[in-house]
């Protein structure tokens, strides 16, 4: 039975992975078990690869029958281009934004939440945001796993309301950890996702 909006918002940590699939991205969203192992799916993305305009819908399982969320950039081609969040209905439920003059040195996004105002998140190892710069670099680097983890803390204030922190492994997984109670936890998914789907545009 698909989580419910309600106990969504009980969660304070996720686990997702992504999945590589024939010209897609996908992506599983778990919470939490109490020894730190995988809960029940909570979401799951498929992104579309080499796709101009980015649109990721999100369902409540891999049979995709239930959407629960997605997110769509505004325009194409747009390196600083802003991505709206919705809900099931196509409803908004906040904005995220990279920040392309700070990512030159250091990956910087920018997420709003109505009634919250503005976080912005960033590397937190400012040295393994540079030297992920220099192995873009590298011929046929980018058929391979980097082999530093990246994490961001996102911040309102001097206070970190979130966190997303890359595992160490040949495939993609990360530790969600939320610190606000009152952010939309559906938000905080689709940044999560976002971060991984388009790191590298």
């Amino acid at each position: 039975m698909p989580v419910d909006h309600a106990t969504l918002q009980q969660q304070h940590r996720f686990l997702m992975r992504q999945r590589l699939r024939f010209m897609v991205n996908q992506y599983e969203v778990h919470a939490e078990n109490p020894d730190g192992s995988e809960g029940e799916l909570l979401a799951f993305a498929q992104q579309k690869r080499l796709a101009f305009k980015e649109q990721v819908t999100l369902y409540a399982d891999t049979g995709k029958k239930q959407p629960i969320l997605g997110f769509k950039a505004r325009k194409r081609i747009d390196l600083a281009s802003a991505y709206d969040v919705t809900d099931a209905s196509g409803q908004p439920i906040g904005v995220f934004r990279k920040d392309f003059k700070k990512s030159l040195l250091s990956s910087t996004w920018h997420l709003e939440q109505p009634g919250l105002g503005v976080t912005t998140g960033s590397e937190r190892n400012k040295g393994v945001a540079l030297l992920r710069r220099a192995w873009n670099f590298i011929p046929y680097a980018e058929n391979l796993p980097f082999a530093w983890p990246y994490h961001f803390d996102f911040y309102a204030g001097d206070q970190v309301v979130f966190s997303v922190e890359k595992k160490f492994g040949l495939r993609d997984r990360y530790v969600v950890d939320i610190k606000d109670a009152r952010l939309d936890r559906r938000l905080v998914i689709a940044m999560a996702v976002g971060l991984d789907a388009l790191q590298s545009r």
